[in-house]
């Protein structure tokens, strides 16, 4: 689903996206890269169309704060003011696996890239991009009716959605 905008001037897009830094208790160098390259691409490139915000005449760019409450996704969308425009929750009952599967095989990877052949380190690449990118599907349907968007912008909100799960 990619956000197609109406008006030539609408900017559905995620200028600034800020994670709930209580809900991440630890992470390690590995993962506090995946972080900083998911927000940096992120913002560099994404479609993102809040549905009920442009419904009301709100065009971006906006502000997303991520934060995981009592096992839900809890996503705050702004505007550049900071003015909130809506909040969404989504239950996170279906991304258990895909993320403790993501972890396990990144974790694999981690250690894979210091001391595996490089064929051994493109198979394990290959069994990541692929869980990431059943994840990022994942993602897609649960946005379905409340947000456009595309499918490297669900990737890498998957992938600061893991780094939200991280518990040390």
């Amino acid at each position: 689903m990619t956000a197609k905008p109406s008006d030539s001037s609408a900017d559905y897009r995620i200028a600034h996206v800020a994670l709930d830094e209580e809900t991440i208790i630890w992470r390690n160098a590995d993962i506090e890269q995946e972080r900083r390259v998911a927000i940096y691409d992120l913002i560099e490139e994404n479609s993102f169309k809040p549905i009920r915000s442009a419904q009301r005449g709100a065009s971006g760019p906006f502000r997303l704060q991520l934060s995981v409450q009592d096992g839900r996704l809890l996503m705050e969308i702004r505007d550049e003011a900071e003015e909130m425009l809506e909040t969404l929750l989504f239950g996170l009952a279906r991304f258990r696996r895909p993320i403790r599967e993501y972890f396990a095989i990144c974790d694999s990877y981690y250690q894979a890239i210091r001391k595996a052949t490089p064929g051994e380190i493109e198979t394990i690449d290959m069994a990541r991009r692929g869980i990431h990118d059943q994840a990022a599907e994942l993602l897609l349907e649960r946005l379905d009716g409340k947000i456009e968007t595309d499918f490297p912008t669900a990737r890498r909100l998957f992938t600061l959605i893991c780094v939200l799960h991280i518990k040390g």
